[in-house]
């Protein structure tokens, strides 16, 4: 068999590879009637050079390949007819943007094996990034933060070389005293709360959370769905009930958007549960909250002004709540928010 690693085409581009150079090395060696080929491209986070140097041949044309390997949705025109495709295609949720993806897949007689719908036994995702995200989208959010106040200082993620380079870089940071609530407690949350605690964050518990309006170091929290919501008919908390009946419960949230100075949103939210707050909570003069890493960047979601996915060129949005409108991010009255959508790809050689 033939795997061709393709050149990720879509825009903006992916940095990522389904495949480094050194397990190229190490499938090659361990099934020898296997051949891997690897079509050029500047932008991958290894290097052409690095392929080359581990016996991993460059080649443009991939027609013979048997298996062809790709990150994100390949563009229609570049499809080759009858062939194996794996890659996350965003088309199991009916996405409109990728309806003529799948039909182009159909017409070309092309079986196409979805990352997304890989699963262990127990149903599971065995290729997911959320805990990459949470990594990268609670960076960011302390980066927002930092950029907003100028209290201290946060480079980009991906001006790092890969995620032992930035945790080497944490040991260095001082993260001034400040409350974060983070939501959640999946992988992303996961991800999230390790940055946190790599800079030496303090978790506090709810109760100690609440009681303490000025601290004089860092703290944050972690929220999951039992400490958000609450039953309408004061009946106790029950997450299966909350997962199939979302709107007949309230959100608790008032009292943290009161007392928060960055939240970092990590927790699924659906369309029929309650937000955290609403567009006239956050005219209120007692609204805190001023940076939002949206992590899960529901548009128009739980996060009512998130309005729009942001970029890793430039991922934070302003948010003017008196005028309800987007504006340029770090104004005084501004409620800042970081909403990137593909933010592993800001550790592309780590998240590979």
């Amino acid at each position: 068999m033939t795997i061709g690693i393709i050149r990720e085409g879509k825009q903006p581009q992916d940095n990522r590879v389904p495949l480094s150079p050194a397990q190229c090395k190490t499938l090659m060696a361990d099934y020898p009637n296997v051949d891997i080929l690897v079509q050029p491209s500047s932008i991958r986070c290894f290097t052409n050079q690095e392929y080359e140097r581990e016996g991993v041949p460059l080649q443009e044309d991939l027609t013979d390949c048997d298996v062809l390997l790709g990150v994100k949705e390949v563009p229609i025109d570049m499809l080759i007819p009858d062939k194996t495709y794996m890659f996350f295609s965003h088309t199991i949720k009916k996405q409109p943007q990728n309806r003529q993806l799948l039909q182009t897949i159909l017409k070309k007689n092309i079986r196409l094996i979805d990352y997304e719908l890989l699963k262990d036994q127990k149903d599971r995702r065995v290729i997911a990034f959320g805990w990459y995200a949470g990594v990268v989208g609670a960076h960011n959010g302390l980066m927002t933060r930092a950029d907003k106040t100028g209290s201290f200082q946060l480079p980009k993620a991906y001006t790092f070389r890969d995620l032992r380079d930035l945790k080497d870089y944490y040991k260095t940071v001082k993260v001034p005293p400040l409350k974060i609530l983070l939501t959640g407690g999946g992988r992303v949350a996961q991800g999230a709360r390790e940055v946190l605690d790599w800079l030496r964050i303090k978790r506090l518990s709810k109760e100690e959370f609440l009681a303490v309006d000025q601290p004089d170091e860092p703290v944050y929290v972690q929220l999951q769905s039992a400490d958000l919501y609450e039953p309408v008919d004061d009946k106790r908390f029950e997450l299966a009930d909350f997962y199939s009946n979302p709107g007949a419960f309230t959100c608790t949230f008032q009292p943290f958007y009161t007392s928060i100075d960055l939240m970092i949103n990590a927790i699924y939210w659906d369309p029929h549960a309650p937000r955290f707050f609403t567009r006239d909570d956050m005219k209120r003069k007692d609204f805190r909250i001023r940076v939002i890493a949206d992590i899960t960047c529901d548009i128009e979601g739980a996060i009512p002004a998130t309005y729009r996915a942001t970029t890793i060129e430039k991922p934070v949005m302003g948010y003017d709540p008196a005028n309800e409108r987007p504006t340029e991010p770090y104004q005084q009255d501004t409620v800042d928010i970081m909403a990137v959508d593909n933010l592993p790809n800001e550790l592309p050689r780590t998240a590979t």
